[in-house]
Parts: structure tokens; C-alpha cells; sequence
């Protein structure tokens, strides 16, 4: 019989366990043998991730766009041509796991080799703006528009070949009941890489001067090599071989499992949803720190720490919206209550303007990362509770495949848009009352509302399906996870 001392120790034990998983939301994905200092220094490719998002979209944009006067639709293109990258991920994964390396390792030579195309592009790319912003002295005109875009493709496909790698390395590491909440942990560091490099940079450029932004790119650089070494040191076990399919066996054919996947017309409506969705809540990507710049009047930090804000408002969207799952909210809704978020998000951006107000404008930035963390969550869970175990990794893929082509498109246009309007108004070919600067800003996010309207809209049939219903149920019986990196 035990001494009431250790009856009282065992208890304070317990209590103190309880109030730790409390703290640490993500404390029971650990085990015996996959301790949790290991799944976060494995995590840690993501901060490098997060730290390249925020000084590609929240500082590159801006200081292309207004310090070097490189025209925005060039700007926009080169923020899309990483994304040419994303609909390869799937074929990246496919090769990490049949990869058949000398030293016995799968997922590894992915990641390393990810983690050198991101430092060959951000070393690259401080001599590309040298010359994009004195024009070459010696050689063709063109030299340093090419230069930007070869970084940027190879920033983009490191990040992008890490990412993949690194999810199916943490994946490979745990047991199947733990993965979605691997993955949600992996999408919960990314965010946070995101908030604390919008931090770092904004301290680091408050005095700006283009010798200041090429130590940050370095900076950026080594950061990446030294955190992506540390994250995937003695991860990975030695393997002899992949396990290959039988004799007789047949590979499943993609068209038989998209018809299976989109039988009953929900899969396309998603879709569609998700398609809307993604590209009205990134048309503002490439223009949100040039506006704030040339508009509002902040600096290059200021605008720099607008990423660290929509990333926090991701972060309690991202607690906010386990916690409603959990209790049985349809995730349709969710979603939608995102795109509501984010109309009255870009609203706010659209009256900063008028009101010269750069409380409002931060305001409403936040708004538009709580908005998507609603609504990307939301329609990635819709699509994880769709048809049975079999087609979710179609659904994934087609899910992801859709965001990436919808981000391009958006950042392409929203460039695009912005040049032809800005000359518009300075030929004066516009009513007097629109001859303003704010005026090609300020349609670009009048458009991002009208197709986010017409994003409820599309979310409207998958409301209170009886499917969709059951899925909710059956999700409050397990620990919320995700099966992918949401928007």
C-alpha cells in the first residue's frame, strides 16, 4: 500500500503532466521512442520556410516595387514563378519515397538538396538586384530581370522540395494515428518561422538602405543551411530498398480514382470553392506592402512586420478553428465564416486610404490571416472527411494543386491589373475623382471582395450535407489533425 507522500506525489505528477498538454497543445503526438524535442527540431525546416515567405512577399514585393521602380506586373510574375514549382510537389514526394540512395536514406537527399536550391537563389539574388538597380554596366539590359527570376525559381523550388521532403520524413517518423497532428504541428511552426521573421526583419531594416537589405538576404541564407542541418541531423534510419508491388499486382489508374473521388458532384464544388477562395485572398499579396508604402506612407520594416500580423491572425485562426471542430462545426462553415472575415478585412484596407489611417489598414491586414486560416483549414478538413481512406490522397492533391494554380493566377493578375490602372491615372484617362494613386489598390481589393461573394456562393451547396454532417461527428471521437499544410 502506498504512503499517502506518494499518493499526494503521484497526483501532483498527473497534474502537472495535464497542465503541460495544456500548455503545449501538441504534447501527445510524443512517444517512448519519438520523444517531442525530436519532432521539433525536426520542425525547424519550417522556420526557414516561413522566414523566405516573409522576405520574399513581405519585403522583396515592396522594395522592388517602389525603392527600384521594377514595374509591378514583372514583380508579380517573378513572386508566381516559384509557384510553377508547387503542382511537382506530389511527383517530389513520389520520388522520396521510392528513392533508392547508396547511403541507405530516402527523404534526406531531398531535403539537403532543397536546402541548397534555397541558398544557391538567396545568394544569388543580392548581385541580381545590384545590377537590376544600377542596369548592367556591361552586357545585355535584360541581365538583371533574369538573374531575380533564376532566384527566385530556385528559392521557390528548395522551399518547396524541403517542404515536401520534411512532411514525409515527419510522416515516416511516427505512427499513422499521429500524423495528422504531426502535420498540424509542422503547419503551426511554419506560421510561427513567419511571425518571429517578420519580427527579425523588421528590426533588422528600420534604418533601410539597399547594403542593410543584401546583409539581410545573406543573412537569410545562412540562417537557412544552419537551422535545415540542425532540423535534419540523425532523423532518418538507414533503409536497404523500397518495397515494390507484387508480380500480378496492378498500379491504380488516377482517372478510376478521380472518378470514385468526384462521384456525387461535392468533390468539384469544393473545388471550385476552394479555387474562388484562394485567389481572392491572395490577389493582395504582391500590392498589400507596396500600397502601405506608397499610400500610407510606413517604411520598409512597417511594411515588412504586416506578414508577422497576418500570420498571428493565422494563429488564432488556427486554435479557434480545432477548437470549433472539435465541437462538432460543420467545416463548410468555418470556411465560410472565414471569407466573411475577410471581407471585412479588405474593407478596412480599401477605407485606410480615405481615412489616412494605418491603425485600420494593420487592422484589416489581421482580419485577412484570420479569414484564410478559417477558410483554408476549413475546406482542407472538408476534403480530408470526403469518400473513404483510399481517396484522400487525391483529394489532398487536388486540393493543394488547386491553391498553388489559384496563387499564381492571383499574383500574375493583381500585378497586371495594378500597372495598367497606374496608367491610366497618370494619362488622366480616368474621372477626375479617380485620378488618385490609392485607385489601382483600391480596385484590386474591390475585386478580391466581389470574388469572395461569389466564394459563398460556391460554399452554399456543401452547407448541412448529410455527408458532411456524419464527417463532423465522426471528427469530434479524434484529436484534430491535418492531413496537409493549408493555405
Amino acid at each position: 500500500m502506498l504512503e499517502p507522500s506518494v499518493k499526494t506525489s503521484s497526483r501532483s505528477v498527473r497534474r502537472w503532466q495535464r497542465l503541460g498538454t495544456g500548455f503545449l497543445p501538441f504534447a501527445d503526438v510524443a512517444t517512448a521512442e519519438m520523444p517531442l524535442s525530436r519532432l521539433l527540431r525536426l520542425s525547424l525546416f519550417q522556420l526557414s520556410v516561413g522566414m523566405v515567405q516573409t522576405l520574399f512577399v513581405g519585403t522583396m514585393n515592396r522594395v522592388m516595387i517602389l525603392e527600384l521602380k521594377v514595374p509591378a506586373s514583372l514583380v508579380a510574375i517573378m513572386l508566381a514563378i516559384p509557384l510553377l514549382v508547387a503542382p511537382f510537389r506530389a511527383l517530389i514526394g513520389f520520388r522520396s519515397d521510392t528513392h533508392r540512395s547508396i547511403l541507405g536514406w530516402r527523404r534526406i537527399p531531398y531535403l539537403w538538396g532543397g536546402t541548397l536550391l534555397q541558398f544557391a537563389g538567396l545568394t544569388i539574388m543580392p548581385f541580381a538586384l545590384l545590377v537590376l538597380s544600377d542596369g548592367p554596366r556591361v552586357g545585355p539590359w535584360w541581365t538583371g530581370y533574369a538573374g531575380t527570376a533564376v532566384a527566385f525559381l530556385l528559392v521557390g523550388a528548395g522551399a518547396h522540395t524541403t517542404q515536401t521532403a520534411g512532411l514525409a520524413l515527419a510522416t515516416d517518423i511516427v505512427s499513422e494515428d499521429k500524423r495528422p497532428r504531426v502535420i498540424a504541428l509542422m503547419y503551426l511552426m511554419m506560421l510561427l518561422g513567419t511571425l518571429v521573421s517578420a519580427l527579425i526583419l523588421e528590426s533588422a531594416l528600420r534604418d533601410f538602405s539597399p547594403f542593410k537589405l543584401i546583409q539581410v538576404i545573406q543573412g537569410t541564407a545562412l540562417f537557412t543551411i544552419v537551422v535545415n542541418l540542425i532540423s535534419l541531423w540523425k532523423q532518418e534510419a538507414l533503409q536497404r530498398g523500397v518495397v515494390e508491388y507484387q508480380k500480378g499486382e496492378r498500379r491504380p489508374m488516377f482517372r478510376e480514382a478521380w472518378r470514385t473521388f468526384s462521384a456525387g458532384g461535392q468533390a468539384v464544388r469544393l473545388l471550385v470553392a476552394s479555387g474562388l477562395g484562394f485567389f481572392a485572398f491572395n490577389l493582395q499579396d504582391v500590392l498589400l506592402e507596396p500600397y502601405g508604402g506608397e499610400i500610407l506612407g510606413l517604411t520598409v520594416s512597417e511594411t515588412t512586420l504586416l506578414t508577422g500580423i497576418m500570420a498571428f491572425g493565422a494563429i488564432i485562426a488556427f486554435g479557434l478553428s480545432a477548437a470549433m471542430l472539435r465541437r462538432h462545426h460543420d467545416p463548410i462553415r468555418l470556411a465560410a465564416l472565414g471569407v466573411l472575415v475577410g471581407i471585412a478585412g479588405f474593407a478596412m484596407i480599401v477605407f485606410a486610404s480615405p481615412l489616412e489611417s494605418p491603425l485600420l489598414f494593420r487592422v484589416g491586414v489581421a482580419l485577412i490571416g484570420f479569414g484564410e486560416g478559417f477558410f483554408g483549414v476549413g475546406t482542407l478538413c472538408f476534403a480530408m472527411d470526403m469518400r473513404d481512406a483510399s481517396q484522400h490522397g487525391i483529394a489532398l492533391g487536388a486540393w493543394g494543386a488547386v491553391f498553388a494554380t489559384a496563387e499564381g493566377l492571383s499574383f500574375a493578375l493583381s500585378g497586371v491589373m495594378k500597372d495598367w490602372l497606374s496608367n491610366l491615372v497618370q494619362r488622366g484617362a480616368l474621372s477626375p475623382g479617380l485620378n488618385l494613386p490609392s485607385v489601382p489598390y483600391s480596385v484590386v481589393y474591390h475585386m478580391e471582395i466581389l470574388v469572395l461573394f461569389a466564394t459563398l456562393v460556391a460554399l452554399g451547396p456543401l452547407v448541412a450535407r448529410r455527408a458532411a454532417g456524419q464527417a463532423v461527428r465522426d471528427r469530434s471521437l479524434r484529436p484534430f489533425g491535418l492531413a496537409d499544410i493549408p493555405a
